[in-house]
């Protein structure tokens, strides 16, 4: 029986899919917002920081797919558009809509990352231990967000559920498709 997208299957493989995926967008939202913001702001130094350490996250999981033959996500260009365009548009809005962003994306990280620990227990030790590092490093990133300001953007808490109920679908979507 040959694999075909949407296929119920979870496991090791979808994991190492989605986390890819998340930490590929991820990488691009920061793109976004440092486009709109450039580099001389001490929000876009923050984020600078930030970036570097997800496209930490991307190139572990980037070999992780490559070892272990695990097919991408058939819709990454659809995820690096949306990642560009929402790290631009909450630039464009102004940084604690930039730090709103992080704060909802990290918030939904740290519970995906949080079941994914709980789901693999003892079972892939070299995916669990980068998955409770990298969810250290995303926790940084959201306490960084809410110390500069993220939830003084207008709209917070809109603005905040909307990207929060994005990264849910994205979650859901980059497992399967």
């Amino acid at each position: 029986m040959s694999w075909k997208p949407g296929d119920p299957r979870e496991g090791m493989a979808a994991m190492v899919r989605v986390d890819q995926a998340g930490e590929y967008g991820a990488t691009r939202i920061y793109a976004g917002q440092l486009a709109v913001m450039g580099d001389r702001t001490p929000a876009a130094r923050m984020i600078h920081g930030m970036a570097v350490q997800e496209e930490r996250h991307r190139r572990f999981f980037d070999a992780m797919i490559a070892k272990r033959g695990v097919r991408p996500t058939a819709i990454q260009p659809f995820w690096d558009v949306a990642g560009f365009a929402l790290g631009a548009v909450t630039a464009a809005i102004g940084p604690s809509a930039a730090m709103a962003c992080t704060a909802a994306v990290e918030t939904e990280i740290d519970l995906h990352y949080q079941a994914q620990l709980a789901e693999l227990g003892d079972d892939d030790p070299e995916l669990a231990h980068a998955v409770a590092e990298f969810r250290a490093e995303e926790l940084e990133h959201l306490d960084t967000a809410i110390g500069a300001g993220a939830e003084t953007a207008l709209g917070y808490p809109l603005l905040s559920g909307a990207i929060r109920m994005g990264c849910r679908v994205a979650i859901a979507l980059s497992k399967r498709i």
